[in-house]
């Protein structure tokens, strides 16, 4: 039997039919233990979740989600954690860092306390997402969990922080609003979560969390958790900490092995039409395409639906009650395509999410790992395709060295790109006389040949002696600085 590399594809038939595959037996037996590798390399089974030192409740919450291992993130961080330890986790997406800062979390704190935890995130939706987790592993402890974000209304949510609720996730915008109010205290928190901390003390939300965070004279315990923690990110989180324990549980790749990843190149004029020619030909499960602006989230949706694609957009200027939708379609398995800015790359935990298209590459790089971490969780299998225009090798570069991989290049044979657009070859022929002229152009700095020189002899060396490199400026320069000086004012 042929040997495979861990983290590797098993092999596949392939029919004559582009990007359709047939199991063989062969790889049939090679799948399996393609999961009993990927497996080992998320979960620690040499552990359970109660050898992790978690009370009973929390333990059948957990039985009852179907989980016997715990991933390597949640093995590392929860016994520290449930000690009272500071904790900053790094790993990969799709590893169970929620459930890994969340058990901690129910168990310290006493279900009958207001107040006393509290979850930070980036975004609306991720709140909603870590919400629905904290409500499934709290359902035999009696704790009580509400969301609090932005695009709801205020006076539902103060109702809700009105009745009391042990654990509040939310948004820092909201979460402030509600403090200014007298309806959230932060002095009671006792155990407080930034979860995606890169995102959390970036410049966009680093002023909300040095206010919230610095307004807790009590110093509660903190546990910061995120995919991609950089130098300046952790001296950052250290400063809120108390002798944080770093937790770092992947060894070679940011990424999972589960996700097989490969790039198209392809001119931006094409992009819409590859997309289309993938999503008919390899048909996935469900689609998530990533783009970097709200406009071409629109026109790739608008572009999709128009070919008869069930594709829905989503992005930060929709209303919150649109999102809202298309997110309970997108987790009831409702949508085939969602076309989304990066408002959706973090800390979705969407089933059968199969492919990843990465229609813009992220111009950061950290951000192509959180994008393509939305297939492929718990230990599941998923694709990850990225279109690479001809001028963006750097930058796929620098996402393979971050990741501390080799994304390999396909293409589809039965794909033909289109014709150069009349306005890119006008801008292409406008360039090169542009150049062919700047070529022509002579260098007024260039030295003259000398009028002694015969014809095919080459001309003396320079005389340094008569300008610095031996060169002398034969002209005027085209453009020189005019005006008058200004005198002092008498």
């Amino acid at each position: 039997m042929d040997r495979f590399e861990c983290g590797a594809r098993p092999p596949r038939v392939v029919s004559a039919a582009a990007g359709t595959y047939h199991d063989s037996p062969l790889a049939t037996h090679a799948r399996v233990l393609h999961t009993l590798l990927t497996a080992h390399e998320t979960f620690d089974t040499s552990r359970t979740f109660g050898d992790l030192g978690l009370p009973e409740p929390l333990l059948r919450a957990v039985t009852e989600k179907g989980f016997t291992h715990p991933t390597r993130i949640q093995a590392a961080l929860i016994p520290p954690a449930i000690a009272g330890r500071d904790c900053l986790g790094q790993a990969k997406t799709g590893t169970g860092k929620t459930a890994a800062f969340g058990l901690p979390m129910l168990a310290r704190l006493d279900p009958k306390s207001q107040f006393t935890g509290l979850i930070l995130v980036p975004t609306r939706e991720l709140a909603v997402q870590v919400t629905k987790e904290m409500h499934d592993l709290a359902r035999h402890s009696h704790h009580h969990v509400a969301a609090i974000y932005g695009g709801h209304a205020v006076r539902a949510q103060a109702h809700k922080l009105e009745k009391g609720v042990t654990i509040v996730v939310g948004t820092p915008g909201r979460i402030m609003d509600m403090h200014s109010r007298g309806l959230l205290p932060y002095h009671q928190v006792r155990f407080a979560v930034l979860d995606e901390v890169d995102r959390m003390l970036d410049i966009g939300f680093r002023d909300d969390i040095r206010k919230i965070l610095g307004s807790m004279k009590q110093r509660p315990q903190t546990v910061f958790v995120s995919a991609t923690i950089a130098g300046e990110i952790e001296r950052l989180a250290r400063s809120y900490m108390n002798n944080p324990e770093k937790l770092v549980t992947f060894e070679k790749s940011l990424t999972v092995s589960q996700v097989k990843q490969s790039y198209f190149s392809v001119e931006p004029w094409d992009k819409r039409r590859l997309l289309l020619h993938l999503l008919t030909h390899e048909e996935p499960d469900l689609t998530v395409v990533f783009c970097r602006t709200k406009r071409t989230v629109d026109t790739v949706a608008e572009f999709l639906s128009r070919h008869k694609i069930d594709a829905h957009a989503m992005h930060g200027d929709m209303f919150q009650k649109k999102r809202d939708r298309v997110m309970d379609r997108l987790r009831g398995g409702e949508l085939s395509v969602l076309v989304a800015s990066d408002l959706a790359a973090r800390g979705l935990d969407v089933e059968d999410i199969s492919h990843v298209v990465n229609y813009d590459l992220p111009e950061d790089p950290e951000v192509y790992i959180h994008r393509i971490g939305r297939t492929a969780r718990a230990g599941r299998e998923g694709v990850a395709w990225s279109f690479v225009c001809p001028d963006q090798g750097e930058l796929l570069t620098a996402i393979e060295m971050l990741a501390n991989v080799e994304i390999p290049r396909t293409h589809y044979e039965d794909f033909t790109p289109g014709p150069v657009p009349a306005d890119v070859s006008a801008q292409r022929d406008l360039d090169a006389k542009r150049r062919e002229h700047a070529e022509k152009t002579k260098n007024r700095f260039a030295a003259p040949p000398p009028a002694s020189a015969a014809p095919g002899e080459a001309p003396p060396a320079a005389d340094p002696s008569k300008f610095p490199g031996g060169l002398v400026p034969t002209a005027m320069p085209q453009r020189r600085l005019g005006g008058r000086v200004p005198g002092r004012r008498r």
